[in-house]
């Protein structure tokens, strides 16, 4: 049987256990389930006032002797139900409070915030604000310094992502710091004429800057610096060097 389930509607381990022994063995004592659970008394009872919270446990007096009683499964689902209830109400009331979240993130907006990343999950990290946060923008465009070793470990760590910067109609200007690199949709791309295989890949979008490199031991590693200022005279520097490169 597939326990897992249960766990991710909140289940521990010993309430699984002490519930499945519940329903397979009827109206049992607290001594009993102990037993058959190797669990302390103590924990058992513990866990019962749990699953009678829940609503999946009730009890009655036989003789001198307290015995527990499963309820039906089917109340399973409807504990299920509230906490999909509880969810959609906490998910309305966080959507009502985003403006006051985001005005106290405004407040601080003119110390640049620092993130770092390491492996390729950190940079598919990355990538998925990039796609996040100009998929929501009008203007879905971003700038890229291009280098071919770190592009490599991009998409290593991001296969799809091309192909998802498309879907969601995002369009990039890249500057190559050497020779290669194709056109995938959506692109353009210029070339700057070095030799520097090695050098930082760079992107800029919408008030952050992002900066992916390999550290000493050749694993890549990144960094977010989200500031409209730095991201002002990164893209201004980027464009206006585009421009040149336009004329050459």
């Amino acid at each position: 049987m597939n326990i897992s389930l249960l766990k991710k509607i909140g289940f521990s381990d010993k309430e699984v256990k002490v519930y499945f022994t519940l329903l397979e063995y009827g109206a049992v004592s607290g001594r009993k389930l102990a037993d058959e659970t190797d669990l302390n008394r103590g924990t058992v009872y513990d866990i019962l006032k749990q699953l009678q919270q829940k609503g999946l446990v009730s009890y009655f007096h036989k003789e001198t002797k307290k015995k527990f009683v499963a309820e039906d499964p089917e109340k399973l689902i409807k504990l299920l139900e509230e906490k999909e209830r509880q969810v959609s109400n906490t998910k309305n009331q966080i959507n009502e409070l985003m403006p006051e979240l985001k005005a106290l993130q405004e407040k601080g907006g003119n110390a640049p915030v620092t993130k770092y990343y390491e492996g390729a999950k950190g940079i598919r990290i990355i990538l998925e604000d990039i796609l996040s946060t100009l998929s929501k923008e009008k203007e879905k465009e971003y700038y890229v310094y291009s280098a071919k070793e770190v592009s490599d470990d991009i998409n290593n760590a991001y296969p799809n992502f091309t192909k998802d910067r498309i879907k969601k109609s995002i369009k990039v200007k890249a500057i190559s710091m050497a020779k290669g690199g194709g056109m995938s949709g959506l692109d353009e791309r210029r070339w700057l004429g070095t030799d520097n295989q090695t050098a930082t890949f760079i992107l800029i979008y919408n008030g952050k800057c992002a900066f992916i490199s390999r550290d000493s031991k050749s694993m890549p590693v990144g960094v977010i610096i989200e500031n409209q200022m730095i991201y002002e005279t990164q893209r201004t520097i980027f464009l206006q060097l585009w421009q040149l490169l336009d004329e050459k």
